[in-house]
């Protein structure tokens, strides 16, 4: 019997690939729910639910997917301290599956990120990111470019929050040594561009991913669903699926 994946965020833009991916996958698709459907039933009648919406939903989604037992493979972005916090306490009740980018080859460019972070020292290789998108997204720095930034964080050992300097404007000053950069860009339809970009006074490494199709986020995110079935309550990621 195939897994049945629930979707909420249906009519969002993640919405129709997401009913696309599903069966495609070989699991069987249990409905789904846009603005002021009705979560409980759609919980009751799925396996694993994906969730595409907006953070100001993840709050209540996570109080409510807890209680149902469901599953939840969570790809909203912009979430605030509050909103994570939310999703950890529900995370100790059931199996959530997060990431802020579904496509393996950006999870392998995180992992990489990570690592030079941990290898080229903050005093000697400056740290910047770069992410361009459509022009209807309404978070920015992306999430994407977030998850960039604490890997580097976190293999320097420091905290993303306290180096992270974004939209520098007007007379900055010197750049800050071990600080952490971003600069967002919107234009057009990008599906996703990122880069996180090491320069030191004699070298620059580059790592860059171009998503050229929103199939990639919505194949990611059933994979994630179907792995996730039957696993204890926790959270999870990309790492955990590629085994990074």
């Amino acid at each position: 019997m195939s897994i049945r994946i629930g979707i909420i965020g249906i009519t969002g833009r993640m919405g129709t690939l997401l009913e696309q991916a599903v069966p495609a996958s070989g699991a069987t698709f249990a409905g789904g729910i846009g603005r002021g459907g009705d979560l409980a039933d759609l919980a009751e009648a799925a396996d694993a639910l994906i969730d595409f919406t907006v953070a100001a939903t993840v709050n209540g989604h996570a109080a409510l997917i807890a209680a149902s037992g469901t599953p939840w493979v969570l790809g909203t972005t912009g979430l605030t301290p509050a909103d994570q916090a939310a999703v950890a306490r529900a995370a100790a009740i059931i199996p959530v599956f997060q990431a802020a980018n579904f496509a393996p080859g950006v999870n392998l460019v995180l992992a990489l990120a990570e690592r030079l972070g941990a290898t080229l020292p903050a005093e000697t290789h400056d740290a910047e990111i770069l992410e361009m998108h459509h022009r209807q997204k309404i978070d920015a720095p992306s999430g994407t470019a977030l998850g960039l930034g604490h890997a580097i964080a976190q293999g320097r050992g420091v905290d993303l929050a306290a180096v992270m300097q974004s939209g520098r404007d007007g007379h900055t000053g010197p750049r800050e040594t071990g600080a952490i950069g971003f600069a967002a860009l919107r234009g057009g339809q990008i599906v996703g561009s990122h880069s996180a970009v090491f320069t030191s006074a004699t070298e620059q490494i580059t790592l860059t991913h171009h998503a050229l199709d929103r199939r990639i986020f919505a194949e990611g995110a059933v994979r994630a669903a179907i792995w996730l079935a039957g696993k204890p309550p926790g959270l999870y990621g990309m790492r955990d699926l590629l085994g990074l």
